[in-house]
């Protein structure tokens, strides 16, 4: 007499079968936003490059922020101090350096040009 429809456990599957469908397309658009993201992280730098006219040579780091860079523009190399919200160029060398260790290799730094001209620079 007083027993419940047989309606409401079928409701309730069916919410739940919602609820993993909107899961699943929530999934979806998060994967294909970070695939995406990634994507474009990788592909950003390949058409803002012009040639190899300005190129990074050496880097040291000077303090917590603070660092002196040797970059090359077109056949010049100018040193530049580089600090949060500030860029300076300290020296434009007369001949360029002869560097003959990649830039991020290990220990690279040790006995180089680019050392000995900041130790000149700072006597």
């Amino acid at each position: 007499m007083f027993a419940a429809p047989q309606t409401a456990p079928a409701a309730h599957a069916g919410a739940l079968g919602g609820l993993g469908q909107v899961t699943l397309a929530l999934l979806l658009v998060l994967g294909a936003v970070f695939a995406l993201a990634w994507a474009l992280k990788r592909v950003r730098g390949f058409g803002s490059r012009v040639g190899s006219s300005v190129e990074v040579l050496a880097q040291v780091p000077l303090a917590a922020k603070e660092r002196a860079v040797l970059v090359r523009v077109g056949a010049t190399q100018i040193l530049i101090g580089v600090a949060p919200g500030r860029v300076n160029t300290l020296y434009v060398l007369p001949e360029p350096l002869a560097l003959d260790r990649a830039p991020g290799a290990p220990g690279g730094e040790g006995n180089s040009p680019f050392r000995a001209l900041l130790r000149s620079l700072g006597k």
